[in-house]
Parts: structure tokens; C-alpha cells; sequence
């Protein structure tokens, strides 16, 4: 045994393994929290953790740490209230010497970090100063300043203004969903509803493309010019002037010589990842690696950015072919990982993906369009962000619906996007394990019965009415983001009533969206088609990002939000572009006598990129003017 460590390691790995049993791997954690603890106890030396409820035995819990963070025995003869611990916490951490039970020190260390960690997530405990982290009762609108809001919110997006009258519009709009969806299921031949309650749907028949529609798509293709990155960058800055946005953070006038030039390839430098010095190696001396980071550091912020999208995709939306595609009515979300160093405070190892990174999370409308875009650790629940990157789109296109994927399934989720006026429908993966509620119990159906659960606690949600709607008012005054209180409500708290009451109204709208799911084909098509394009963004955005073998490079969050969105930027210009080139062809085979049908034209799609050149010398002219968008604008498709 002696060359295996002998008895004493036979026995840590004995140990190790009972620890696995019962699902048991509490006593593993203290291997992995040891060499970090002198920072968790400076952490609760500089901080000032306070309950967000009348229940505080989590931080005196934490307050008793300290006290014996001097202790290096194994066990504290002390006693301590342990009733917010599990039972396998509690059997762990309290261990019987004769007639006296003794705290082993260790595991009570890990426990108490452990549901520090849980309950800052949930809200139950804040931390004073903080932003992500404070009390969000203290950040929200009072009520006085919320009642002479609430008529006219309340009758803006058709909710009604009263807590019981809000109680009855959301019973009717249940109850209503599920009697139709009863009685039109005998007719329903999409759906069906086992033995055991689960309903399965038929795959909807394959759309295929028409023979005309693969033609115009060929001839099409065979016609586009050819065009190079900065090119494009020039002429779609000749149509919108984003980079008028683009100066010093002071506001004051740029004093840099040919300043529109200097701003084009430092948004072609960092927007393909190529980085300042790679980038001005191929530009023939036309600019200087320190003049590219220059202009990034002190002329262009991610507020900027955001300006420039703006105006590209505010023109964009003046054109008349994507209109074919889509209103700007719907827009979808998603995430996609970006490659990272490890070291930085953002990256984190993605499971799904491998490797270590961050998620660049896009809104994507229904005409192909990027709107908004955030970037985020691979940790994070990219539902939280689902709401607020409409919020902060400020664009002409103003999306009511969103699609995601099976992130959204969240009932918090779903109710707070009720509350903005936001029609939530997410492609969710497991939606047969969800369950459906009940208006009431006494409520029985003819055909779909078998769906429903256990029946939505109305009292609920009509003795925080008041709770809800001040939580709305204030997202909508710019107190609190929708981020910061999704952490809060994503997690689940037996203290937290205002977490009970969004998962109430998150069940009854979310079970009326299950309903119009199973008995719609065609809104499930258009959740498909929806996430579908915002996945095919991910892929053509990516097709630009060629340069530092795809990592971004920078480990400040700042620097790395730029870096997602100048590639946004890039990916919307080009697709503007396209969308021009595609109607001037379309405009010269229609003068050709070829004919053209509004529906093989929806069949085309902006993410083009074959006719595109990335690599070689980079080159600017501003002398040579692209044609004016007058007669692109003109252009009306049959």
C-alpha cells in the first residue's frame, strides 16, 4: 500500500467516493474553497451585507464566521442557528460529541458561503453601495410617484387598472384560451394528447423552395458585384453618416485630419478582430497602428456604437424590399460564444461550447436587422437580457413580440414582459415537461383536460398587484434595469413574495401561450423561422470576425462590448448593402422582362457573403460617391 499513498490516502478516497452516494457532494467543496478563503473572509470584512427580509439568520451566520475566523480547530463547541441549512447541510455541519452536538468548522464555512452566494441571487440578502447587488426596494419608484403613472400606462398597452379587475382580464384571457383550444381540438390534426396528459405534435410538412424561387435566387447570385469591406463601410456612411457619432468624449469638434477615414478603418480594424497593428500593416501607411487605438480609446465608446447602429438601421428601415421580409413587428434572441483568454473578468469555461469565453446576446428583427446586442459571461442566464434589449433599442423598428429559445421558458420572464407590453414566445425544447394551469379547480375540459395541472393562485397575484406594477413603473422610469431584477426574480425564494407573485402571473400567461402553441401551426412556423434567423446571424456576423483566430483579444468588459459591437456594425452595414445591391438587380431583371413574385423575392435573404473580399491590402477612397438611395427607396416590389 506504501506506494500508494498507504492507508491514510486509502482512506481520503474511500471517503471521496461515500461522499458521491445519495447524490451526496457537499463534503467535496472544501477542497476547492480552502485556497480562497482568506479572500471570502476580506470580502466580508469590506462589504456590508444586510436581509431584504425580517428573516436574518444567513447573516448571522456570516457575523458569527467572523467572530471565529481566527480558529484553526476542527470543531466549534458554539452554537448556531442552522434552520436556513438543508437537512444534509445540517448533518454535515453538526456532528455529537456524548451528550453535545459540536460545529465541524470547515463545512459550516462552506455552508454559510454557499447560501450567501444562493441568496444574493435571489435578493434575499444585499450588499449596501452595490448596484447589481442593492436592496431593489430602495431602487424602485415610490408608490406615490407610480399612482398618477398607472391610467395612462395601464391603458396604453390595454391592462386594466385595478387589482381586481387586472385578477378578472387575466381569468377571462385564460379561461377564454383554454375553451377554444378545447373545442377546436377535435379538428386540431397537428396535436395529440396521450393517456398520460403529454401532448405531441406532428412535424408541420417541409417548406421547399419553388422552382422559380431557386432561379431568381441563382440569377441573382450571378449578377452581384463584387465588393470589398471598406468599400462597403464608405458607401454605407455616405447613406447614413453614422460617424457623425464618432469624436472625443468631451463633445467637442474631432481634431484629427481626414476624420471620417480614421473612422471607417478603426471600425473595420476592430470590428474583424484584426486589431490596430495587424490592420494597418495592410493599409499601406495610410494610417498608424498607435492613430487606430487612438481614435478607439478616445473617440469611440459602446454608447457611440449604439448611436451608429441606430442610424443604420433607421435608414435600413426606409427601404422597401425588407418590408418583404418582415414589419419590425417580431424580433428574435439569442446568444452565441466569443473566444476568450481565461484570465479576465468576464471569461468563464462554457460547457455546451468548450473553452473559455463570453456570449455576445443579439436581437435580431424579423427583417434580418440586428437592433441590439449585449455581451456576457457564459454563466450568466441569457433570459435576463431577452427584455432588455428592446428596452434599450432605440431604433425606428419597435418589436412587440420576441422570440428565444428555451431561455425564455422562465414565468418571471414571461411576466414581466406581459407588464411592458411585450409578447413573449420562446422555442422551448422541453415544453411537453412544463405545466399547464387551471382558471380555477373546479374548471374541467372535454378534450384537453388531461394538460392541466393545478390551478393559478388569483389571491396571489391580486394582493401584489400593487408590487408589480410599481416594479414595471419603475423599469420604464430608468430606475432599475430589467437585467438587475430578472437576477433577483430567476431564482427561487421561499422569502421572496414579490418572486412568488411574477411566477403567478408568469404561469398564467405563459400557460395561454402553451395553448395558442399546440393550436397553432403557424405560430409555431414563425417562432421556427424567427430563431432560425437569428441563429443564421450568429454565423454571417462571425464570417467578419477573421482576424486574432477569432479571440478577442482585450480583457477589459468595456473594451469587449466595443468589440461586439463594431462587428454589429460591420454585419448591419453589410447587410444594408446587400439589401441595396439586391434591389438593383432585382430593378434590371424586372426591366428585362424577368418576372418577379412578391413571394420568391421573400425567399432571398441579406446574408450573402460569397461576392465579399477580406484579405489583402486595405484601401480607402472617399473621392469616388456611391449612386443615392432615391432610386433604391423608389423601387416597389409587385
Amino acid at each position: 500500500m506504501a506506494p500508494g499513498g498507504g492507508a491514510q490516502q486509502l482512506l481520503n478516497e474511500c471517503e471521496a467516493v461515500n461522499a458521491y452516494k445519495g447524490n451526496n457532494y457537499l463534503p467535496l467543496i472544501w477542497r476547492f474553497y480552502k485556497s480562497h478563503r482568506r479572500v471570502f473572509f476580506r470580502l466580508l470584512s469590506a462589504l456590508k451585507f444586510s436581509s431584504t427580509s425580517s428573516e436574518k439568520s444567513v447573516v448571522d451566520a456570516l457575523k458569527f464566521l467572523v467572530e471565529n475566523s481566527h480558529r484553526r480547530g476542527e470543531f466549534i463547541k458554539e452554537s448556531i442557528n442552522l434552520d436556513f441549512a438543508s437537512p444534509q447541510w445540517q448533518k454535515l455541519v453538526l456532528t455529537q460529541n456524548g451528550e453535545h452536538s459540536q460545529i465541524i468548522r470547515r463545512h459550516l464555512e462552506v455552508c454559510v458561503f454557499s447560501y450567501l452566494a444562493a441568496e444574493l441571487r435571489s435578493g434575499d440578502i444585499c450588499v449596501h453601495g452595490s448596484e447589481d447587488y442593492a436592496d431593489h426596494r430602495e431602487q424602485l419608484l415610490p408608490w406615490s410617484e407610480c399612482l398618477p403613472l398607472i391610467d395612462q400606462y395601464c391603458q396604453n398597452l390595454g391592462l386594466a387598472s385595478t387589482a381586481d379587475s387586472f385578477v378578472q382580464q387575466l381569468k377571462s384571457m385564460l379561461a377564454d384560451t383554454a375553451l377554444q383550444v378545447d373545442e377546436a381540438y377535435p379538428d386540431n390534426r397537428q396535436v395529440v394528447i396521450n393517456d398520460q396528459g403529454e401532448p405531441v405534435l406532428k412535424k408541420p410538412p417541409r417548406h421547399e423552395l419553388s422552382l422559380q424561387a431557386k432561379a431568381l435566387i441563382e440569377a441573382v447570385e450571378e449578377r452581384f458585384p463584387e465588393r470589398n469591406l471598406i468599400d462597403i463601410l464608405k458607401n454605407v456612411d455616405y447613406w447614413t453618416n453614422f460617424t457623425r457619432h464618432f469624436g472625443p468624449m468631451s463633445g467637442s469638434d474631432p481634431k484629427l485630419e481626414h476624420a471620417i477615414e480614421r473612422y471607417l478603418l478603426t471600425t473595420f480594424a476592430y470590428g474583424c478582430n484584426l486589431g490596430p497593428t495587424q490592420a494597418a500593416r495592410h493599409m499601406r501607411g495610410v494610417v498608424t497602428a498607435r492613430e487606430l487605438s487612438f481614435v478607439n480609446r478616445r473617440h469611440v465608446n459602446a454608447d457611440k456604437l449604439n448611436a451608429a447602429l441606430t442610424d443604420i438601421i433607421n435608414r435600413y428601415n426606409v427601404l422597401n424590399l425588407p418590408k418583404l421580409w418582415g414589419d419590425g413587428s417580431t424580433a428574435a434572441a439569442d446568444g452565441t460564444k466569443y473566444e476568450l483568454y481565461e484570465d479576465n473578468l468576464l471569461s468563464e469555461y462554457h460547457i455546451r461550447y468548450g473553452g473559455y469565453g463570453g456570449i455576445a446576446y443579439h436581437h435580431v428583427a424579423d427583417s434580418y436587422v440586428a437592433l441590439f446586442s449585449h455581451f456576457i459571461s457564459c454563466g450568466t442566464w441569457e433570459a435576463v437580457y431577452i427584455i432588455e434589449g428592446l428596452l434599450k433599442n432605440n431604433s425606428d423598428i419597435q418589436p412587440d413580440t420576441i422570440h428565444a429559445d428555451t431561455q425564455g421558458q422562465s414565468t418571471p420572464v414571461f411576466a414581466l414582459a406581459y407588464l411592458l407590453g411585450i409578447k413573449l414566445m420562446p422555442r422551448i425544447r422541453n415544453w411537453k415537461d412544463l405545466n399547464f394551469f387551471r382558471p380555477d379547480k373546479e374548471t374541467i375540459y372535454k378534450h384537453i383536460d388531461l394538460l392541466f395541472k393545478d390551478p393559478i393562485n388569483w389571491g396571489l397575484i391580486k394582493t401584489h398587484w400593487q408590487d408589480l406594477l410599481q416594479v414595471v413603473l419603475s423599469i420604464q422610469a430608468g430606475k432599475v434595469s430589467s437585467p438587475v431584477l430578472l437576477r433577483k426574480l430567476g431564482n427561487y425564494s421561499h422569502k421572496n413574495r414579490l418572486y412568488q407573485a411574477f411566477q403567478e402571473l408568469g404561469r398564467v400567461v405563459r400557460t395561454v401561450f402553451l395553448l395558442e402553441y399546440i393550436s397553432d401551426i403557424k405560430l409555431r412556423q414563425q417562432i421556427t423561422a424567427a430563431t432560425n434567423k437569428v441563429e443564421a446571424y450568429h454565423g454571417f456576423s462571425k464570417w467578419f470576425f477573421f482576424g486574432g483566430f477569432g479571440i478577442i483579444g482585450y480583457n477589459s468588459p468595456e473594451e469587449q462590448e466595443k468589440i461586439i459591437k463594431y462587428n454589429d456594425l460591420i454585419a448591419n452595414a453589410v447587410i444594408f448593402h446587400n439589401v441595396v445591391d439586391l434591389t438593383n438587380i432585382l430593378r434590371d431583371l424586372k426591366r428585362e422582362g424577368y418576372l418577379i413574385m412578391r413571394e420568391d423575392v421573400t425567399a432571398l435573404s441579406p446574408y450573402m457573403n460569397s461576392h465579399i473580399k477580406r484579405f489583402g491590402d486595405y484601401s480607402i477612397d472617399l473621392d469616388t460617391l456611391p449612386q443615392t438611395l432615391d432610386e433604391v427607396a423608389a423601387f416597389v416590389f409587385v
